[in-house]
């Protein structure tokens, strides 16, 4: 076995997590390293502490059509997943299922994802020339659009909104301290209760709550969460977005310390064991549907 150190980057700030890697790890660092450039290089894997983001999991009902978004529009990194590919951005993967989903975010309790970019702008156009709907305008009716962005007033960065395939809201922020090309940065949640919602993550999975400009949100390594206060919205499952994921270390405790807390597990924790990794299933108080998993942060 070989020790390696495994970076995550947010912002300008590096932080560090000790990993063990195998053999058959290193085959897939080849792979991802050969087609990552030295940009993405720099940033791999989240992070340290117990509990940080993992993945976002989408029902595809036209794989190559998300493939054109999330590898060739965005570019993540192909990595080999059983006998498909997942697309790894630093801090997160994007897993898709073949599956025909039962509509998009909007109007779930989670509205949409978001990733930091260096220049929203220009990333917006890359999307919109590519062929998908920039829909700033319509999600942000009483701010100033510019050409799909808002420039907020005396700041120097821009924000966009735009539809992924199986209309799947995506949000670009930008950043322009960011030397690569983009990272995870948001799940935008809905709830009818906010300090509620947040004080179950800030209790189940130790977030730190905070502010984000006027929104109460809660963070982890690798993902902030953001909350906004809406009527009841339907939960998650069979939609674009059918799953949220979280990383987690000693996964089996850590599902025993939830239930103690009265925690009831969709899914019970399992291992994988020839894909080196364990998960287990659950679902927040307003809908929506939550995996943990051990061991993706070694691929």
């Amino acid at each position: 076995m070989l020790d390696r150190t495994v970076k995550w980057v947010k912002g300008e700030k590096a932080m560090k997590r000790d990993v063990t890697l195998g053999v058959g790890w290193l085959s897939v660092v080849a792979v991802i390293l050969a087609n990552s450039g030295t940009v993405f290089a720099q940033s791999s894997w989240a992070s340290e502490g117990p509990v940080v983001h993992g993945h976002h999991h989408l029902n595809a009902s036209d794989r190559v059509a998300h493939e054109h978004f999330w590898r060739d529009t965005l570019g993540g990194i192909p990595t080999p997943w059983r006998d498909v590919e997942v697309f790894k951005f630093p801090n997160a993967f994007v897993f898709l299922a073949d599956r025909e989903p039962s509509g998009g975010t909007i109007g779930t309790t989670v509205n949409h994802i978001g990733f930091w970019v260096p220049d929203a702008r220009a990333v917006i156009e890359k999307v919109r020339a590519a062929g998908y709907a920039v829909i700033t305008e319509r999600e942000a009716p009483n701010a100033t659009v510019d050409n799909g962005v808002v420039c907020p007033e005396g700041q120097d960065w821009c924000y966009g909104y735009v539809l992924a395939p199986d209309d799947v809201k995506v949000e670009f922020v930008g950043n322009r301290s960011q030397t690569i090309p983009i990272q995870n940065h948001h799940i935008h949640l809905n709830t009818p209760d906010v300090d509620t919602l947040r004080a179950w993550y800030v209790d189940m999975f130790n977030a730190v709550p905070g502010m984000n400009g006027n929104l109460k949100v809660a963070d982890l390594p690798g993902v902030t969460l953001r909350f906004s206060e809406t009527s009841k919205m339907v939960g998650t499952q069979g939609r674009g977005l059918d799953h949220i994921g979280l990383e987690i270390d000693g996964l089996e405790a850590f599902c025993k310390a939830l239930e103690a807390k009265g925690v009831t597990f969709d899914r019970p924790y399992r291992r994988i064991d020839e894909l080196g990794v364990a998960i287990a299933f659950l679902t927040d108080p307003d809908g929506t549907y939550i995996e943990l998993t051990e061991g993706l942060d070694n691929y």
